[in-house]
């Protein structure tokens, strides 16, 4: 059955037309409820959905790049940009549209400003400069994208997993931390994240189980002397069943000044797991996920605006 437009703003119904004609090629279409922004499961591929009103001249379209971010570690990303039309669609590689990002204007916060001309060309920076007209309607490549083998598949768990990971590199890097992640090989932005941790082995601690340390998903360290000190743990739990993190972090219950974050998105299943740990539930704090993205993007912000003055 098709979505009707009832209730639907202008946005909304052009992205359920999108939706529908999808279907007519009997594609599978699923909301991808982990993440914020508007992304399906469009059969083989994961798609994230803009749309924009018909335009005198041009289609305006703003996307952050926290969320390219996040679409472009997905298993065959695309970006499907929805012009007045489901009939006029340019539909775009997520990671051919990332190495673009850097020719198309963003105010501070980290916003693109995307324009599409009437010809549906991209327009980026300089004179006469597009991404040419290839993707209009690129339904082809969108239904058919590249075979990825079943055991290098990612799912959007597994790859939102690695996505904060970096992010808590990325910030304790930032405020001049030493990160350790036990995870070296997974890729985010098409690095490694052992590229992104500045300590190749986890330092062992006098007071903690090594083999639990070890597997923590991110740590920051503090230089003492000659030795390396915790001072923050964090753990990653976006599966509301598995929260074996908690216990891992408890290797660390002897250093009182370490602060144990569990990052999720169920705060009452954090609640449960930590009111079984009454001797030490004081000392776990719950952050959403959705907060480290926006903790990160004022990070980055505010290094690129101190590159920029000068202090």
């Amino acid at each position: 059955m098709k979505l009707t437009s009832k209730k639907l703003s202008p946005s909304d119904l052009l992205a359920a037309n999108f939706l529908n004609k999808a279907k007519e090629f009997n594609a599978s279409v699923e909301l991808i409820k982990v993440l914020k922004s508007r992304t399906y499961h469009i059969g083989e591929s994961n798609v994230l959905v803009r749309a924009s009103s018909d335009g005198n001249r041009r289609y305006f379209f703003g996307i952050n790049y926290i969320t390219v971010e996040e679409i472009a570690n997905l298993d065959n990303p695309f970006v499907a940009f929805i012009c007045g039309s489901a009939d006029k669609v340019v539909i775009i590689p997520a990671k051919i549209l990332f190495k673009y990002l850097p020719e198309i204007s963003h105010d501070r916060n980290g916003e693109y400003k995307i324009n599409i001309d009437k010809d549906l060309n991209i327009v980026l920076s300089g004179r006469s400069n597009r991404i040419c007209k290839d993707y209009i309607n690129n339904w082809n490549l969108l239904l058919s994208p590249p075979i990825i083998k079943e055991e290098a598949k990612n799912t959007v768990e597994n790859s939102l997993h690695s996505i904060l990971q970096e992010r808590l590199l990325e910030i304790g890097n930032i405020r001049g931390f030493h990160t350790f992640c036990p995870d070296k090989s997974k890729i985010f932005n098409e690095k490694k994240l052992e590229q992104i941790a500045t300590l190749d082995s986890c330092p062992k601690l006098q007071f903690s189980d090594y083999n639990l340390l070890q597997k923590i998903d991110v740590l920051w360290f503090k230089n003492r002397g000659s030795h390396y000190v915790p001072e923050y743990a964090f753990e990653v739990e976006l599966s509301t069943g598995v929260w074996s993190g908690v216990g891992r972090m408890a290797t660390l219950m002897d250093y009182k000044n370490v602060s144990l974050y569990v990052i999720a998105n169920d705060s009452k299943k954090f609640t449960q797991v930590i009111n079984s740990f009454l001797e030490y539930n004081d000392r776990y704090k719950f952050i959403s996920n959705d907060l480290i993205g926006d903790l990160y993007a004022a990070e980055m912000n505010h290094k690129e605006l101190r590159i920029d003055i000068g202090l």
